[in-house]
């Protein structure tokens, strides 16, 4: 599920902003009284080569509400809402899944005004675990969870317990991760080096790295198909590679977790409506629909992460294939608010640079 940052195209006339996005009316009325639901999200919820939500959530959602739901798929995510409101068009969607919180930082950061509306009381948010708050003003509500690991081949190798352990001369080459700017992975793993050695050492640690022949590709995608290939016995991914790997019939043991400093950095993905959405009461309900213990249950297997919602049901079974990390890190909005473009400027400049 990669990410990208937001880049202002000088000179962009407004007809861009409409390309390949059709709503389908936007919280239009059908025959029958039937109201639409428009959604944005990242293409792989919705068509994903191997496994995805959107059509199951589509399918029970309207079986359930006397509503269509209609996928939106922007090819830059959150991105062409910024751009539709700084240009000043309407917003052509009710609300958008998917937001993490250096996402809310992003849209924050690049817009005046407010693009989310305050979710306001959605039943079942009180079950949602603690820690994975996204947004101190209470516009997205999470809905799930992954944590960042090390994937390795455990037919192969064991894989360091620490972050120092990855700079030993043993593992020197082994290890294949993704450009923080091109990846949610990516950045969520620079984020939990910063945590780790701070603002005054993360680029120390990234250049002992390098010296450690770390492959650093654009995307989890990149990075991932090559370690498959064997280009490298250990990959930056999710504590679920197992769920994944389990359902393609593939040898667990050659898709082993590690949680480095037995951390993992946690990763929520939030839900949210638009400022001027045509259907809100709609989205609230959908939201609610969301946060049910049996979609919860669902929806993170088909999405391949752990549930947001404490209540959740999940397949038996599925605890024993997806890890979480003995402790759960991670930077809240305020502590990225700022800081998190100069952070991985920096790393840019350093890494490209060596």
């Amino acid at each position: 599920m990669d990410r990208r940052q937001f880049l202002t195209a000088a000179g962009a006339g407004a007809t861009a902003l409409f390309a390949g996005c059709s709503s389908g009316g936007v919280g239009t009325t059908a025959e029958g009284g039937e109201q639409t639901l428009v959604v944005g999200t990242y293409s792989a919820f919705v068509d994903a080569p191997s496994t995805s939500p959107g059509g199951w959530v589509k399918q029970q959602f309207e079986e359930e509400f006397d509503g269509r739901l209609v996928w939106q798929t922007p090819s830059n995510d959150e991105n062409y809402y910024i751009e539709r409101a700084n240009a000043g068009v309407d917003i052509d969607a009710d609300m958008f899944i998917g937001l993490n919180t250096d996402d809310l930082v992003n849209i924050d950061e690049n817009l005046d005004g407010q693009l989310f509306a305050e979710a306001g009381d959605i039943e079942g948010q009180d079950s949602i675990k603690s820690g994975l708050d996204i947004d101190p003003d209470g516009r997205a509500i999470p809905y799930g969870t992954g944590y960042i690991s090390l994937v390795y081949d455990g037919t192969s190798m064991e894989a360091p317990e620490t972050f120092d352990g990855l700079l030993e001369d043993e593992y020197q080459g082994d290890l294949l991760a993704q450009s923080p700017s091109g990846s949610d992975t990516g950045e969520a793993f620079l984020y939990h080096t910063i945590n780790e050695y701070g603002e005054d050492g993360y680029l120390d640690y990234w250049s002992d790295l390098q010296d450690n022949d770390v492959s650093v590709l654009g995307s989890w995608s990149d990075s991932y198909s090559a370690w498959q290939n064997g280009e490298a016995p250990m990959v930056v991914s999710y504590s679920t590679d197992q769920v994944f790997a389990d359902s393609d019939g593939a040898n667990l043991e050659e898709h082993q977790i590690r949680f480095l400093n037995d951390q993992g950095y946690a990763n929520p993905e939030g839900m949210a409506i638009f400022q001027d959405a045509s259907s809100p009461d709609l989205a609230r309900e959908f939201m609610e629909f969301l946060l049910q213990p049996e979609i919860q249950g669902e929806l993170a297997e088909r999405n391949v992460m752990f549930p947001a919602s404490e209540s959740a049901e999940l397949p038996e079974g599925y605890d024993e294939l997806a890890f979480e990390p003995p402790e759960a890190v991670t930077f809240s909005y305020d502590e990225l608010r700022g800081s998190s473009g100069e952070w991985i400027e920096n790393w840019e400049r350093e890494f490209v640079s060596n």
